[in-house]
């Protein structure tokens, strides 16, 4: 299991480097000043956390009030993964048009280009991580399960 400041470190990274990829990719690949881009990208990062955390406190409370417990089916796992990517999309869809000053129809293939990104981003970063900082004791736990 990995440490509080090893997770503090994790995400603080992903932000970091992810910032400073997107933005001068968004700019190049949609004609815009890095500037506009980097506030997109910094205001989208800072919206998808506080999105994730109102949206399952929401998902809950709902599960709670619906079902009487909050466990998750796979189902019920892939519906609460789809509604939170989607009201992700229509916030960060509305911010960029509004902050761009584009069309709706402009803005939702920006967001889908940001999240086809972060997307592909977040598996290799991830990867790496797990490579350059593994898990304490990981190791032992796969030889041993190997052997057995």
């Amino acid at each position: 299991m990995r440490t509080t400041p090893d997770r503090i470190r994790h995400a603080v990274s992903f932000e970091i480097l992810g910032l400073l990829i997107v933005t001068p990719l968004g700019a190049w690949a949609f004609d815009m000043a890095p500037l506009a881009i980097g506030v997109v990208a910094v205001v989208g990062a800072t919206i998808a956390t506080l999105w994730n955390y109102l949206y399952n406190v929401l998902f809950d409370r709902a599960m709670l009030r619906l079902a009487g417990h909050v466990h998750k089916t796979v189902a019920l796992r892939v519906l609460h993964a789809l509604l939170f990517e989607a009201g992700l999309l229509v916030v960060l869809m509305l911010f960029i048009a509004w902050h761009l000053d584009v069309s709706l129809m402009t803005a939702l293939v920006m967001d889908l280009g940001f999240a086809g990104f972060y997307l592909v981003y977040a598996f290799a970063f991830n990867w790496a991580y797990d490579v350059i900082f593994p898990i304490p004791g990981a190791g032992r736990r796969q030889a041993r399960a190997s052997t057995d």
